[in-house]
């Protein structure tokens, strides 16, 4: 993909706000218009061309505007880029949207993602062994406001009110998503849309994962699959222990069958590491066997990074205001939601320069004063407004020491660990007991 990269100088035209931004995303953007159509059809031809509507899209949302007139108005009284103001309705805006396949945007997620990827280093110290370190979860899309036309006799919380949700991997490393899906129906278990989320993941990759996705099956079929992943301990599940690593009080470090009875029963040997932090025991669970690889405390500050994939779910929400939607029709809600998760992938992105170019964390930069001051940098003309916004960033306070918790974790010397034995039998004849694969309660949002 030919693509503005974000520090290459460009001189965009007056109307543009947002400098090099809006740039990069026109070349995105660009990408999208398709072949020229064949001899024209019954009816008027479309005044309004395929790029105008989609780059605006982008650039509604990137500006924080928060309903479907704000891009008729952009496209009908201001114009965008170099198309002068269209004469439309804001409806035939809205049918247009309403009557276009979202897939191209989603292309244009997935293109941009790809590339991004490709153009930011990964964090070397972060679980160094793994080929990868990612986040999964879900996130329940919020309710469709009953205001809407379409909905205004729909009684409170009707399945029709729900939108779907969304389903993401999130590279902890880079902090980018590497993968998103919309899933239409809202309460389907979180394990029915995993396999296919870390399928194209490399060998070696290391996987983060909430309760939600624990499952014997599913741990299996990622250790067999030749990945990494670090969970919680479920409650009450019973587990068996082979071999103890390290034990002192509450603090245990070992080797052990996930399910201790016949009928429910891992196939592979995990780690289970606990111990007591402010008076709540702490479990996590892993098939990283090695402690040299993956020390005791370590498990438990890289299971704190699946939180990232929540912050940038907030992001989405409620700083890109993904939780205002702006119809009922799916054509139109899936234009939005692609639209925004472009916006806060671009986003991740400029954060991540800002950090590097101030030489600090990547949560030392903050993501709420950058969504509100960069489009200020670049519309007072500079040639690189990130370059300009980080090096006003301690003096403005964009760059801050981060309010994350770095919990005081235990650490256990090398020479205080017991080796398991050569000849410990680590496979086993699974048997995995019967679940339901849907949750009896609506999906929570994050």
């Amino acid at each position: 993909m030919a693509a503005v990269p974000f520090s290459a100088p460009v001189d965009p035209s007056p109307d543009v706000l947002l400098g090099q931004v809006e740039a990069f995303l026109t070349a995105l953007a660009a990408e999208l218009e398709p072949a020229p159509p064949g001899p024209p059809g019954r009816g008027r031809p479309r005044i309004l061309p395929a790029l105008a509507l989609w780059g605006g899209l982008l650039v509604c949302v990137l500006r924080g505007w928060t309903s479907q007139k704000a891009l008729w108005r952009l496209l009908a009284g201001t114009g965008l880029w170099h198309f002068t103001p269209v004469p439309v309705s804001d409806e035939a805006v809205y049918r247009r949207l309403a009557a276009a396949d979202p897939s191209p945007v989603a292309a244009l997620f997935a293109d941009l993602t790809a590339v991004l990827l490709a153009r930011t280093p990964p964090d070397p110290t972060l679980a160094p062994f793994a080929a990868e370190v990612v986040a999964v979860d879900e996130t329940t899309l919020d309710p469709i406001a009953r205001r809407l036309p379409d909905l205004r006799g729909v009684p409170p919380r009707d399945a029709r009110l729900l939108p779907g949700k969304l389903a993401g991997v999130f590279d902890v490393r880079r902090q980018l998503w590497r993968r998103v899906e919309h899933v239409a129906a809202p309460r389907q278990n979180e394990k029915v849309a995993a396999r296919g989320l870390v399928a194209d993941l490399p060998p070696g990759s290391l996987i983060l994962a909430d309760l939600g996705y624990f499952a014997f099956p599913w741990f299996d079929e990622l250790t067999d699959a030749g990945q990494w992943w670090v969970s919680r301990l479920r409650a009450g599940t019973s587990t068996a222990v082979l071999h103890v690593l390290y034990a002192d009080g509450d603090t245990q470090d070992a080797v052990v069958w996930l399910g201790a009875h016949r009928a429910d029963r891992a196939k592979h040997a995990v780690r289970r590491i606990q111990f007591r932090q402010g008076g709540v025991l702490r479990r996590y669970v892993t098939n990283v066997l090695d402690p040299a690889a993956l020390p005791l405390g370590e498990v438990a500050r890289l299971y704190a990074r699946r939180w990232d994939i929540e912050m940038a779910v907030d992001t989405a929400k409620s700083k890109l205001d993904l939780h205002l939607l702006w119809s009922a029709k799916d054509a139109v809600l899936l234009h939005q939601v692609w639209a925004v998760l472009v916006i806060a992938q671009v986003l991740q992105a400029l954060r991540g320069r800002v950090a590097d170019l101030a030489a600090v964390d990547v949560f030392d930069v903050s993501l709420p004063l950058l969504v509100r001051y960069l489009p200020m940098y670049a519309a007072a003309g500079h040639a690189d407004p990130v370059a300009a916004f980080a090096a006003d960033g301690v003096r403005l306070g964009f760059v801050r020491p981060s309010r994350r918790i770095r919990p005081d974790l235990p650490v256990v010397a090398p020479d205080r660990l017991h080796p398991p034995p050569v000849d410990l039998v680590l496979v086993r004849t699974p048997r995995y007991g019967e679940r339901r694969c849907a949750p009896a309660s609506p999906v929570p949002e994050i």
